[in-house]
């Protein structure tokens, strides 16, 4: 539980609130929350007026969404065309879906929002919203630097030296908890730079036409490493990400099989992951080589569903086997109407058309508690795992196999049912 001392690294806030009794009230609890120093205006207009007297902004603003002349709205794109970089609190008693709203506007105009809240505020709601505050948290601050420009040459050195190895996430069943299979994320592990992720060299591949060396060898470090958990006694399923240049590749389909052979493993074992996106225009080789990789057996995934606007007719066209809901549909959805109606909605689609469903993105025992009352089969995020290394997998299987009871369904026994 956050305590009032970490208010302490705000020194000074600026409330802005139409209403002069929820001023006051809003006053008192930053006060009773050890904020010294603190500024109050009435709408929009008086608060840009005060900033503009103020050599630095204040620590912190609380901010009302309906007022008069400018709203809350408003006010918060003014500050940031404006520049002032102070981290946000927006207060309202309207609708919980409106507040969320405001809370995304926020983000995605690069501002630091510590909560959406609903009134009337509170002691408790005040200290919760303060917990995420980090002096200088400015969110382009956050950012991760990316280093010196990565260029073709040492892209394609890395794949052939196998600098760039699949880390693997668990993949659970939502009902019991028990591994079911794992994915096969790239990441690039650069003799200098540590670990690159698949975000800084993914692009540059397919730009520069490596991306089809760099899916092969994705696939083959990764059949080889499912080749060893099966012989151990794991038979776990396996997924790959599957860029949709490789589609149009002819030798594509040999390259796999050639592949499979050389480790003895069934296509069935390895579940192909194609974001919804990829595959949009009506390309006959890409539907065509689709329609092959199942023939064989291979597992076919619709990745990041619900992020495109093609959906339903990828569906419609190309035969998956598996439907995976994007974590933007998952994380938080137990808090929020909107995402459940949406991710409901897709897991009794699923259902209906006999899919495998996935859920990613899962982060809170509260999303994982929706997910298995609303019907989903597997789950990943990081509330079960990180990615990691392969050889890392059998250390944190014991682990997870403790927190089984907490996983599980209340009366679930645990036991693995066939799939």
């Amino acid at each position: 539980m956050p305590t009032a001392n970490q208010s302490k690294q705000i020194e000074s806030a600026l409330v802005v609130d139409d209403s002069a009794p929820q001023r006051q009230h809003t006053v008192r609890l930053l006060q009773e929350l050890g904020v010294e120093v603190i500024y109050e205006a009435g709408n929009g207009n008086e608060a840009l007026e005060l900033l503009a007297l103020l050599k630095l902004p204040p620590g912190l603003a609380v901010i009302d969404l309906e007022m008069p002349g400018m709203d809350g709205i408003e006010l918060i794109q003014q500050l940031q065309q404006k520049g002032v970089e102070m981290p946000l609190i927006v207060a309202s008693s309207r609708e919980a879906s409106l507040l969320q709203s405001v809370e995304t506007m926020i983000q995605a105009l690069g501002m630091n929002v510590l909560g959406a809240l609903q009134k009337p505020l509170s002691s408790e709601k005040l200290m919760s919203a303060l917990h995420a505050f980090k002096p200088g948290g400015n969110v382009s601050q956050k950012r991760a630097d990316p280093g010196p420009a990565i260029c073709e040459d040492d892209l394609a050195l890395a794949i052939a030296e196998r600098q760039i190895v699949p880390f693997y996430q668990p993949k659970v069943d939502v009902q019991t908890g028990i591994l079911k299979g794992v994915e096969a994320l790239a990441r690039w592990i650069h003799p200098e730079r540590g670990v690159i992720p698949p975000d800084h060299f993914i692009p540059l591949a397919e730009a520069c036409g490596l991306i089809h060396d760099l899916t092969i060898a994705m696939m083959d470090q990764a059949m080889q490493q499912a080749a060893v958990w099966h012989s151990r006694g794991l038979p776990i399923k396996v997924a790959v990400n599957l860029s949709p240049l490789s589609l149009e590749q002819p030798d594509f389909m040999q390259r796999i099989l050639d592949l499979l052979g050389r480790h003895s493993l069934a296509a069935d074992r390895l579940v192909l992951e194609i974001t919804e996106g990829s595959v949009v225009a009506n390309k006959g080789n890409s539907l065509g080589m689709l329609a092959r990789l199942r023939l064989k057996g291979f597992g076919l995934s619709i990745d990041d569903y619900g992020t495109g606007f093609s959906s339903m007719q990828q569906l419609a066209r190309i035969p998956f086997t598996e439907l995976k809901i994007d974590r933007s549909f998952v994380h938080g959805a137990h808090r929020r109407k909107n995402l459940r109606v949406i991710l409901q909605s897709a897991l009794d689609m699923a259902q209906r058309l006999e899919l495998v469903t996935v859920a990613e993105g899962i982060e809170t025992i509260e999303d994982w508690r929706l997910l298995q009352s609303s019907g989903c089969n597997i789950g990943q995020g990081y509330l079960i795992a990180k990615p990691m290394p392969a050889n890392e997998l059998p250390i944190w299987l014991k682990g997870h196999h403790r927190r089984l009871p907490e996983l599980r369904v209340e009366g679930d026994d645990g036991i693995a049912r066939p799939e």
